[in-house]
């Protein structure tokens, strides 16, 4: 800034004035936007669906349910093959030689075969059920993994778990997967699995992990556009405007090398991150901290100003 400019900012104002209330304005304003919010709220409603529960999705997609849950047996779902925090069964996320998932490390233990399934199941009534989950615990890991890993490729062949022939080549899983759909169809399981953490129904990590598991939850997802590839993130349910202000973060998941990477979510946070640095320390930069001078843009928006003070 030259002198001239300088001397000029810290003239006094001379020009004209008027009486301002800051206080008025502020109740006005507020009024005003309160009105405006509770009009819309009132007309429009929440855009926000109800949300999906266990129930919901053994009753309309039964099939996956049961799919799922074979899966959770045979221990290849997303949970089970997760890592941290649930278990140690990958290393997770890393950004570079930096193993960020896995020294974080286990914090909520999660088995989904154990937790999911088995554990549920103890609140089942039926006896045939009772027995299949003796059997399924007696036998060892090599053999309940052959009966679920033979139940789900037949769910998967026949493309409808009610259009298996059940065999004795899959041991007790047809009867645990539909002990568990009865628990689930009929309520129960939503607050069997919400409560294994906390004695209070509060805590969803296991219900939205099973669901997650699934196809049908995934399928909601594609069908209100919040896809990692349909820009979900900055997406809302239904036609309703959504968080524009997360563009930057979208945007990246749609370019490569992040939309093809297995650590997408480390390194764009990596990258907003150092972006938001030279944000900060912008003026420190050199070279760019003297772009205003070398190209004057500013001096374009304020022509008027420059030109009445002869700057």
């Amino acid at each position: 800034m030259s002198t001239k400019e300088r001397n000029v900012d810290l003239q006094k104002w001379t020009g004209p004035k008027r009486p301002y209330d800051l206080i008025k304005e502020l109740v006005i304003a507020l009024v005003v936007v309160t009105v405006l919010v509770g009009a819309c709220a009132a007309i429009f409603g929440s855009p926000d669906e109800r949300a999906v529960t266990l129930q919901q999705w053994s009753q309309s997609a039964p099939s996956d349910f049961i799919a799922t849950a074979t899966g959770e047996l045979a221990g290849t779902t997303i949970s089970a093959g997760y890592g941290a925090p649930y278990n140690k069964a990958a290393e997770g996320l890393s950004l570079g030689p930096l193993k960020l998932q896995k020294w974080a490390g286990v914090t909520i233990p999660v088995n989904p075969a154990q937790d999911f399934v088995l554990t549920p199941l103890k609140s089942s009534i039926d006896p045939d059920v009772a027995i299949a989950t003796a059997q399924w615990k007696s036998a060892n890991v090599d053999q309940q993994s052959k009966w679920a890993t033979s139940y789900a490729a037949a769910i998967e062949k026949a493309g409808d778990s009610s259009k298996v022939t059940v065999d004795a080549t899959f041991g007790p899983v047809p009867v645990i997967a539909a002990g568990l759909l009865h628990l689930a169809q009929e309520g129960s399981l939503d607050g069997l699995l919400t409560t294994q953490i906390t004695p209070l129904p509060g805590d969803f990590t296991m219900p939205m992990l099973f669901l997650a598991d699934g196809g049908y939850f995934d399928e909601l997802g594609a069908q209100q556009h919040l896809h990692g590839d349909q820009w979900g993130m900055m997406n809302e349910t239904g036609s309703y405007p959504g968080q524009s202000w997360l563009w930057m973060f979208s945007f990246l998941y749609q370019i490569e090398p992040f939309k093809s990477s297995e650590n997408a979510d480390s390194q764009i946070f990596a990258m907003l991150f150092l972006l938001n640095l030279g944000f900060i320390f912008m003026p420190k930069l050199p070279i760019i901290n003297r772009l205003p001078r070398l190209i004057p843009f500013h001096r374009l928006i304020w022509s008027r100003y420059y030109r009445e003070n002869n700057l």
